[in-house]
């Protein structure tokens, strides 16, 4: 994937002593895995340290994530109170999570509650949607509204009641929509950098440490389908 995140072109969204927020590109990994590609965690730390001057290691803490092919807000936390108040406010779903879908073809209704029961194969590292509960499955729910059609797409904002493996992709293509450049769930093409249009628009929480609640809303990247979409 191409225009992956630096220290020196990171796209900040909001900064304190407590947190980080950065819009996230397609093609980031937010923590490392068997790629070996350097993860979007440690970029951040490099632009802290060189920010800040600090000789020795940047603390950061990875609170939540986006699929690699996702872009969007992203948080981290720099400092162990702000990881441990931020882990618990994910972990009892105390966030607002609001992402743009960029789906072809429209759903049959403009808006609308989904709840399957995802399975996910580790191997093929992709989930299934089924209707009604199997073994080893977790219960999905999200609920979504048509936001604007296109010529040969629809947008869609997304709101996540729960947050599973690859969910949002999983449950619209389980009712006959795929997300542009989404190979792995439906969609007929790739898109040319690798990423899909799928897109965490808003993130809604409490400061870990002020106690006040927080928004923080993500541009879209700049393309031809998504500058459409404004």
């Amino acid at each position: 994937m191409k225009t992956r995140s630096t220290p020196d072109n990171l796209s900040i969204l909001y900064e304190d002593n407590h947190i980080i927020a950065i819009n996230k590109r397609a093609g980031d990994i937010v923590q490392g895995d068997q790629t070996g590609d350097m993860p979007l965690s440690e970029v951040v730390k490099q632009y802290i340290a060189k920010k800040y001057n600090k000789p020795g290691a940047v603390f950061l803490g990875v609170v939540h994530r986006l699929d690699r092919p996702t872009s969007g807000v992203i948080i981290f936390a720099r400092t162990s109170k702000a990881v441990t108040r931020l882990n618990k406010a994910f972990a009892e779903k105390k966030t607002q999570k609001t992402y743009w879908a960029v789906v072809s073809p429209t759903p049959p209704k403009p808006e609308g509650n989904l709840l399957h029961f995802l399975k996910r194969n580790t191997k093929q590292n992709k989930s299934y949607a089924h209707i009604k509960e199997v073994p080893e499955s977790k219960k999905a729910s999200l609920s979504y509204k048509l936001l604007k059609k296109l010529d040969n797409f629809s947008l869609l904002e997304i709101e996540l009641h729960t947050g599973r493996h690859h969910q949002i992709r999983a449950q619209l293509n389980k009712i006959g929509c795929s997300i542009k450049g989404d190979l792995k769930y439906g969609a007929k093409r790739s898109n040319p950098n690798g990423g899909i249009h799928l897109h965490a628009r808003m993130l809604g929480f409490i400061h870990p440490v002020k106690k006040e609640p927080i928004e923080i809303i993500a541009p879209t990247p700049a393309d031809a389908v998504w500058d459409a979409c404004q």
